[in-house]
């Protein structure tokens, strides 16, 4: 543990369901012995779910570091940094993480939900913290730049200024070739 300060202030994050096993991960310290290998990570995630699932607050102190927690209807969130990070900084990051995979997913923040989409998840990941670097903390630049589009959307599940902008779009296009 080195006393100079650094950018990487972010250990790693994972969502877990509500058995404790991994959803999501990314580390970002890997020559960290706790989290050197798969193994190690998963003997962690499993401290860190068993100290959290029943407690009452949402920042625990786990074997050196500081872990910030969000649980939701199968889903437990977690950021964790070194002993002496900042319980505020870690906590803006699992809010911006938590709220721009809400925002994405329509506030059906489920299990289910987080694997249908997956990459959009992945990708608010990457774009919140890089190499234990934090980036973002604004959930609506965040979903900006991850930006779901439209075409991508089921047509019954887009709103009715969705659909006509996609048909203004497609017609536009039409009319230019």
């Amino acid at each position: 543990m080195s006393l100079l300060p650094s950018l990487k202030t972010i250990k790693g994050l994972c969502i877990l369901d509500n058995d404790g096993k991994r959803v999501v991960s990314k580390y970002y310290d890997t020559d960290d012995e706790t989290f050197a290998t798969v193994k190690d990570q998963k003997q962690f995630e499993g401290k860190v779910f068993k100290a959290t699932e029943k407690a009452n607050s949402e920042v625990v102190a786990i074997n050196n570091y500081t872990v910030v927690y969000r649980s939701n209807v199968d889903l437990f969130f977690y950021v964790f940094g070194d002993s002496r990070e900042n319980e505020l900084m870690l906590l803006s990051v699992l809010n911006a993480l938590y709220d721009s995979i809400s925002m994405i997913l329509r506030k059906n923040v489920e299990k289910r939900a987080i694997f249908e989409n997956m990459d959009s998840v992945l990708l608010i990941c990457d774009e919140v913290v890089d190499r234990g670097i934090l980036l973002e903390c604004d959930s609506n630049n965040i979903v900006n730049r991850v930006h779901v589009r439209t075409e991508d959307i089921p047509l019954s599940e887009q709103t009715v200024s969705q659909v006509f902008q996609s048909a203004k779009e497609q017609l536009k296009w039409s009319l230019l070739r």
